[in-house]
């Protein structure tokens, strides 16, 4: 078996750490949270405590200062045991990185800290009831108060809008919002901010009741003559597009990660139950088909893992592009998906049953090819990079 070489020992110690704080603070309870459709505030706690929540952030901002390895480790082992709560990756992997990448040094004071804690949970306000993909077609508008100076620069922003399926959206204090100030210019039109969730104006919505994730409180946001200041825009007027397209393929990486994971966990929970549920005199695992459908999974399952991690060194190296980090989500999520149905069918009617992680492995399994990107993008995206300047461009409509 090839073995992974993008770990040190310290990366392993790390695992060590995290591995006895997900077995003793999620895994226990998780099922309760299933139920509730949400976990409680004590856990981000816990988890800022024990060092859990954005490994990368600087040691100036109460962070580890570490390498992104660390924050690998930590999303690993929530998935190896499927746990779809908490939302520990948006709140990590994009709103901390967001901030640390773009947000002015008071931003980054002002939320960091407590965000490395635990205590203030950051959540991503991008996807609309009609903009899910095509981010630069957002609704939620932010204008200059109506009240303010001609070229006031200083001027509050007024926001209206709604956001949907958002992750953490019932618990986040922090959120980064996606936001029109310009609705004629496009994608150069859209501008994010930091919104404090106790900011007027700003409405939680149902925690929406989805087929899978059901530990990950997931909402509906509304904004209503919400006031911002100008301080908490993120990046520049106009420039929100440009820095969501930057970030997109480190979170596509984050779903191949989160799929190679779970592919190696429900083949490996597949193998342990065949190897012991009899039928017909010998055990499931015995018969040829259960063996030719598990080596075949095993097989992809490897590749899957290699080019992953592959893509983890380049991404850390700054070398990893959009086309790479896309092939990685396609494959990953198309496999995992295939692999919660053929390891389902293996189990036969207990794969059906809740109480199996086959099952709940199963549904929660759907979303990987939605989040961060449909498959349909991801093929889009790859399809124009094979035949760059080799077509002719489209004409242009009459």
């Amino acid at each position: 078996m090839i073995e992974r070489r993008i770990f040190n020992e310290e990366h392993d110690m790390w695992r060590e750490t995290v591995r006895r704080f997900v077995e003793k603070e999620i895994v226990p309870y998780h099922a309760q949270w299933e139920e509730d459709g949400i976990v409680p505030r004590e856990l981000w706690l816990k988890a800022g405590e024990a060092g859990l929540l954005c490994c990368t952030v600087p040691e100036e901002y109460g962070g580890l200062g570490a390498d992104y390895l660390f924050d690998v480790v930590v999303f690993e082992e929530l998935w190896r045991v499927g746990a779809s709560g908490p939302g520990f990756l948006i709140h990590t992997d994009l709103v901390a990185t967001y901030i640390k990448s773009f947000g002015t040094e008071e931003q980054k004071r002002q939320w960091l800290p407590r965000m490395v804690k635990g205590e203030a949970i950051g959540s991503l306000g991008m996807t609309e009831p009609h903009a899910g993909s095509d981010l630069k077609a957002v609704k939620t508008r932010a204008v200059r108060d109506p009240n303010a100076a001609p070229g006031d620069n200083d001027a509050d922003f007024i926001i209206d809008g709604q956001k949907v399926f958002i992750s953490n959206g019932q618990l986040c204090d922090v959120l980064v919002l996606a936001t029109k100030t310009d609705s004629a210019a496009g994608a150069n039109g859209v501008s994010l901010f930091l919104v404090d969730a106790t900011t007027p104006g700003f409405n939680r919505g149902q925690n929406l009741e989805k087929l899978g994730m059901k530990a990950q409180d997931t909402s509906e946001l509304f904004f209503s003559d919400m006031r911002v200041p100008a301080s908490a825009m993120l990046g520049a007027e106009g420039q929100g597009f440009k820095l969501m397209m930057t970030k997109l393929s480190q979170e596509r990486l984050a779903q191949a990660i989160r799929s190679a994971t779970v592919i190696e966990e429900m083949i490996q929970w597949t193998v342990d139950y065949t190897a012991e549920r009899q039928a017909f005199g010998q055990s499931i695992g015995d018969f040829q088909n259960t063996q030719f459908v598990l080596a075949d999974l095993k097989a992809r399952s490897v590749m899957a893992r290699v080019f992953t991690d592959r893509c983890i060194e380049l991404f850390m190296a700054g070398e990893l592009d959009s086309v790479d980090a896309a092939m990685a989500k396609m494959t990953t999520a198309e496999l995992h998906c295939e692999t919660a149905d053929k390891c389902l069918q293996l189990f036969g009617g207990w794969g059906y049953m809740w109480e199996y992680p086959i099952c709940r492995a199963y549904a929660d399994a759907r979303i990987v090819k939605i989040a961060g990107g449909s498959i349909e993008i991801m093929k889009t995206i790859i399809g124009r990079d094979m035949f760059k300047g080799k077509l002719n461009p489209k004409p242009k409509a009459a």
